[in-house]
């Protein structure tokens, strides 16, 4: 099980205490002398580097190594696998995705929903399944007072005055139960207009805004049911939605990355330049027989684009002109909780999937497949075994995260992504890995470099 893990930036070198979050920005030397499971003696490392360093800067650096274990920010203990197995308390939902349709004017060829349809037909939530879906997050909450929903589709805005009956019956709600409810909604803002824009700034804590990046990139993808591309259309919205919130409400201009734009680095740099301050632009995850896909072989591609884009962010760091790249964000003094850190999203247990017929799913990605299904809106029964074991599915029971460096800063990765490749929740799917390491290192150089400043 590796305690440590070095790794270098640039010409930075790092190394991150695994249990401990500790992280340390070192020279050459240090980074040559320590191994990933243990510090060896100090005869034995001044055999190995003899005709590199001097046997007086190998005896001045192990003594600080040693203190640095001594202090437990060095190879320190696991102090979190007995509560996680000792974990039996009840779970509570605390967030809940409101698949208001099961549609989209968009046919967007990455579309992990089947182009809105979720595995089914095309249907639309009504306004009394999103009350009841209400009813049922506030009684299933529990103790908890705050309570996350994402309006989600297909399109959600196809739905806007459904939209408009749920939230106002929520906000009803809440002040009942003594609930605070935070309403999020994902949208490919082809539907945005001046009202529904006021309705969303006023109503939204966040907003994602879906858009991929560069107008060729865009069009070949995120297209209409006639095949043209929705660019020209959505910048101009998606703009003026942005420049309607202040810096107390969230968004993120969010788009995909595919086989076809490997290149990526080139889309978040594009929306950087648009004046997005907040951009998230995520790998898609497809079958390795789909012609958008990213296998194995794209990786040393991929791994250049986040070198590219860390270099960027540094730089306009300095110039003063820096923008937030969503999977570049990490708190090195606080971090997650504990939980988070071994169990990720809380998917089936913590966080639930509610579709247009009240169906309860784990997440919206497991939507349709009803051997996931964990009970409905109008029933009492809730399939607590199937929940546990979503609640089981932590680090410590997932082979391959136990021995993982970054086990902490994942989580063991996507339950989703895990069970559609690999047939089973506990095997994580090993290119999203490799690339979710890649872009923790990139984020954790990039806060050390910007806290020095």
């Amino acid at each position: 099980m590796a305690l440590i893990h070095k790794f270098k930036q640039g010409n930075d070198y790092y190394v991150i205490d695994v249990n401990s979050g500790a992280v340390h920005a070192v020279d050459e030397l240090v980074y040559d002398l320590l191994d990933e499971d243990k510090l060896q003696s100090k005869e034995e490392l001044m055999a190995a580097f003899k005709d590199k360093y001097k046997v007086e800067e190998i005896e001045e650096v192990y003594g600080d190594l040693v203190e640095l274990i001594n202090e437990e920010m060095l190879y320190s203990k696991d102090l979190y696998e007995e509560i996680a197995h000792r974990d039996n308390a009840k779970s509570f939902i605390k967030a809940l995705c409101l698949n208001i349709i099961h549609d989209c004017n968009l046919k967007c060829k990455y579309c992990f929903a089947d182009e809105g349809e979720y595995k089914g037909c095309r249907k639309t939530m009504t306004a009394e399944v999103g009350k009841k879906a209400i009813d049922y997050v506030i009684k299933k909450s529990g103790p908890r007072k705050n309570i996350e929903v994402d309006l989600f589709g297909g399109e959600p805005l196809m739905a806007f005055n459904t939209i408009k009956e749920i939230v106002d019956y929520a906000r009803e709600q809440e002040k009942i139960f003594n609930k605070n409810i935070r309403f999020t909604m994902t949208t490919n803002a082809t539907l945005l207009n001046d009202e529904i824009m006021e309705y969303i700034d006023k109503n939204m804590g966040n907003i994602v805004l879906s858009i991929d990046g560069r107008k060729d990139v865009n069009d070949k993808v995120r297209v209409r049911c006639d095949g043209s591309g929705c660019y020209d259309s959505i910048l101009p919205k998606i703009k003026k939605m942005v420049e309607m919130r202040d810096k107390s409400k969230q968004y993120y201009v969010r788009g995909t990355f595919t086989r076809e734009n490997t290149d990526f680095f080139e889309d978040v740099k594009h929306l950087a330049d648009l004046g997005f301050e907040e951009v998230s632009v995520e790998p898609v995850v497809l079958p390795d027989e789909h012609s958008l896909s990213l296998r194995r072989e794209d990786l040393p591609v991929i791994f250049e684009q986040y070198d590219k884009l860390y270099e960027e962010m540094l730089k306009r760091h300095k110039e003063g002109n820096e923008f937030k790249f969503y999977h570049f964000n990490i708190d090195l003094q606080g971090g997650p909780c504990v939980y988070k850190r071994i169990s990720g999203c809380g998917a089936g247990h913590e966080y639930v999937a509610i579709t247009p017929d009240g169906e309860v799913y784990p997440c919206h990605q497991f939507v349709g497949n009803e051997e996931f299904m964990l009970g409905n809106i109008y029933e009492e029964g809730f399939n607590e075994e199937l929940s546990s074991t979503f609640k089981k599915a932590h680090i410590y029971n997932k082979p391959k995260c136990r021995e993982c460096w970054a086990r902490f800063y994942c989580s063991g990765g996507c339950q989703a992504n895990n069970f559609n490749f690999n047939g089973d929740m506990h095997i994580p799917y090993e290119v999203g890995c490799e690339m979710q390491k890649k872009r923790i290192e990139c984020a954790i150089a990039l806060k050390v470099k910007t806290m020095e400043e």
